[in-house]
């Protein structure tokens, strides 16, 4: 009979198949060996940390191949020296007190979603958690970022071969950068998708726009994803307020604003705007008057889906301005749009992965936090959120009102939420944003998300029940007297306590 599977499904069999073969070798190494082929690939992968990232820029167009070069160091330098110590291979602890006794197993097939904006980054980053913890992974690279990502995938995979790592314990799903004259979006979008849904398929790491994580959601098969990053960042008046532009400058302008967790607006308490004003303009920051704030929207947003253009992602500030027709100087590093509202009206409030930063001045600190939160709620529900302030009262303030995975004090919001540079958060290219991002969990999300952990219990008698057994006259019959009180039964339960 012939089989009824689409050429889609064929594809994902095989996939499986293999990584299922792979994953039964992998169940078998000890926690030594495991760790011998997470350092061989991580040596690897920071070793051609530089060709990666070149070839990342030139395929992608996005960014900058420097900055790409420090997103490399860290989803390997940084991630290993984070995970390197964690235990992932049988007995990971025993409380013998409470006997409770962690067993560390292995989940089974992974499949890595990665974006066209972080995409050797991101590859050698869920390749490394997933060796880590004995997961074998099939990498799903951007269309439009096949070549570089392969290349990253094809680094580690060499690597981990050299070290008896399991055959196939790297697959990836095209070889080739894609030829789009002859490109069927349809059929690629199906492939993955019959990945996503295999039955064999254990868990998706899904990195990348709206779309593609909703899909992993969707599938059927659990999922880790991310969320938009329409990230606030409030200038409280106790700021270091060169030191505030500067770091904020800095964040935006990385790799060219490509990472989701870099800042989309700054919100200013009035009695420092001056200042704040006057210091963003020394420091090469470009104000846009009302009719260009215009001029930028019709080229920064894709007027049929409401959503950022593809074509200003990870461009620079002048190149942008040029695309709107608006003449700025050439040592203009960010476009600073100055807003009077958030939400659709005004779409240069929404997350836009590129040196465009929306620009608000409140009256006080309590109308600047209100803002944040109207920018948290516009598109960046878990994500991340970022202050500078000098006042602790202030930094709790804000902390407690955000609906953000990570706050982040005094940092550059993108560096900063990746952790292992200005933070001591766990580095990872996977942000989680927590129920309200339609996300499992607000982690920045490493090997330790990775593992499925047994608890073996040993008998260990509660106290309070025993002794209230002993006690009472009727002892546990209590519990089916309807008479007594809840606060009476309660005190018995705790009776020399």
């Amino acid at each position: 009979m012939p089989s009824t599977k689409s050429h889609a499904e064929a594809k994902a069999d095989i996939f499986l198949a293999k990584a299922k073969e792979a994953a039964a070798v992998f169940n078998q190494l000890d926690q030594e060996h495991t760790d011998r082929i997470v350092r061989a690939v991580f040596k690897a992968g920071l070793k051609n940390r530089i060709g990666l990232a070149k070839m990342a820029e030139t395929e992608t167009g996005m960014g900058k191949w420097e900055d790409k070069v420090i997103k490399n160091t860290a989803a390997t330098l940084l991630v290993y020296e984070d995970m390197k110590y964690l235990k992932t291979v049988g007995i990971i602890s025993d409380d013998h007190e409470c006997g409770i006794m962690e067993v560390a197993q292995p989940i089974g097939p992974l499949l890595g979603i990665v974006p066209v904006t972080n995409p050797t980054s991101t590859t050698l980053f869920k390749i490394l958690i997933a060796l880590k913890t004995r997961n074998p992974i099939i990498i799903s690279p951007h269309q439009k970022a096949i070549g570089c990502s392969v290349a990253a995938a094809k680094v580690c995979y060499e690597a981990a071969l050299s070290e008896d790592a399991p055959e196939n314990c790297i697959q990836w799903t095209h070889n080739e950068p894609l030829d789009f004259t002859k490109f069927d979006i349809q059929d690629y979008y199906a492939e993955t998708q019959a990945l996503m849904a295999h039955k064999d398929l254990a868990l998706i790491i899904a990195t990348g726009g709206g779309g593609i994580v909703k899909a992993a959601y969707t599938s059927g098969t659990p999922a880790l994803g991310v969320g938009s990053g329409n990230v606030p960042v409030l200038i409280e008046q106790t700021a270091d307020i060169p030191f505030a532009v500067q770091q904020i400058i800095t964040s935006k302008t990385f790799d060219n604003g490509t990472i989701c967790a870099s800042e989309q607006a700054v919100v200013v308490e009035s009695s420092v705007s001056a200042q704040v004003i006057e210091e963003f303009k020394k420091q090469k920051g470009y104000f846009l008057s009302e009719e260009e704030v215009g001029a930028v929207e019709k080229i920064a947003i894709d007027p049929e889906r409401g959503v950022m253009s593809a074509k200003v992602v990870g461009q620079t500030a002048v190149k942008i301005a040029k695309m709107a027709g608006i003449s700025v100087p050439e040592d203009t590093k960010v476009l600073l749009a100055p807003l009077s509202s958030v939400g659709k009206e005004h779409p240069l409030s929404s997350e836009i992965l590129c040196p465009i930063l929306a620009f608000f001045i409140a009256e006080n600190f309590n109308d600047a936090l209100n803002r944040c939160i109207e920018l948290n709620f516009h598109g960046g529900m878990g994500h991340s959120a970022a202050i500078y302030s000098n006042k602790e009262q202030a930094v709790r303030e804000y902390a407690v009102a955000m609906n953000a995975g990570r706050v982040l004090v005094n940092v550059p919001s993108s560096q900063g939420a990746v952790g292992g540079i200005y933070t001591k958060l766990h580095t990872s290219l996977t942000l989680g944003c927590g129920t309200s991002g339609h996300n499992i969990t607000t982690d920045n999300v490493t090997a330790r998300n990775l593992l499925n952990i047994q608890r073996v219990a040993r008998r260990r008698v509660n106290e309070k029940l025993e002794n209230f057994g002993k006690i009472e006259k009727n002892g546990t019959s209590l519990f089916f007297d309807e008479s007594i009180s809840t606060e009476d039964l309660l005190a018995a339960f705790n009776k020399n306590h």
